[in-house]
């Protein structure tokens, strides 16, 4: 079974940076791709960045582009999230999620299509 731990939230100021980590266990890492979503109350969840099993395919919101970047360490079973110039609207509970997906670069953006979730982080954003 799939477990999935978020941890690195916590409150920031406006302009500032968190890096969320995600640590997997239950079933080799290297077949999953991951993702991370993010939630806002009263929002839907919402895509923020995919990265394929071996880290060399990524893929990102439009709203995070150019500010956070997702990558994966295989030897540590663990997917990151560094968020960089935070701003407000990015205020929410972070998680990841991950779907078996070995040897391939396929990234998926919707949260159907992931299995396994952990159960979020938050993050907040003081202006």
């Amino acid at each position: 079974q799939v477990q999935l731990v978020e941890s690195g939230g916590g409150l920031v100021q406006a302009g500032g940076s968190l890096r969320l980590s995600c640590a997997f266990s239950g079933r080799p890492f290297v077949n999953y791709g991951l993702g991370w979503f993010r939630q806002a109350p009263g929002k839907e969840r919402e895509f923020v960045s995919a990265i394929n099993w071996s880290g060399g395919s990524t893929d990102y919101a439009d709203s995070v582009k150019g500010r956070f970047t997702i990558s994966r360490d295989n030897a540590k079973n663990t997917v990151f999230l560094q968020m960089n110039t935070l701003r407000p609207e990015d205020t929410a509970v972070y998680y990841c999620a991950a779907r078996w997906a070995p040897l391939t670069t396929a990234l998926m953006s919707t949260a159907e299509a992931y299995g396994y979730w952990g159960q979020g982080t938050q993050v907040t954003v003081s202006s």
